[in-house]
């Protein structure tokens, strides 16, 4: 069975473009990754969110790239634990 994510973020207007680089180099990482099948990344039309999405093979493939991106210091502890 498939397993994916969405995801809202609010930083702070003066992080939004740091923070969209950021989820940029993470979601490259993430897409070269087994059982990744698509990523976005994407700002609201009033630049208030960010959304970041992603659809994996399995829930094993997810928290495989859960800890990936763990490791690259892109989500705090326990926000990627299901």
């Amino acid at each position: 069975m498939s397993f994916g994510f969405v995801a809202f973020h609010h930083p702070a207007p003066e992080h939004v473009d740091a923070f969209v680089a950021e989820c940029h180099r993470v979601a490259e990482a993430i897409r070269q990754q087994p059982g990744s099948l698509s990523v976005g990344v994407w700002v609201t039309p009033d630049g208030a969110a960010v959304v970041t999405t992603g659809a994996f093979e399995s829930e094993d493939a997810f928290r495989a790239t859960a800890g990936l991106a763990r490791e690259m210091g892109a989500t705090p502890d326990g926000l990627s634990d299901l």
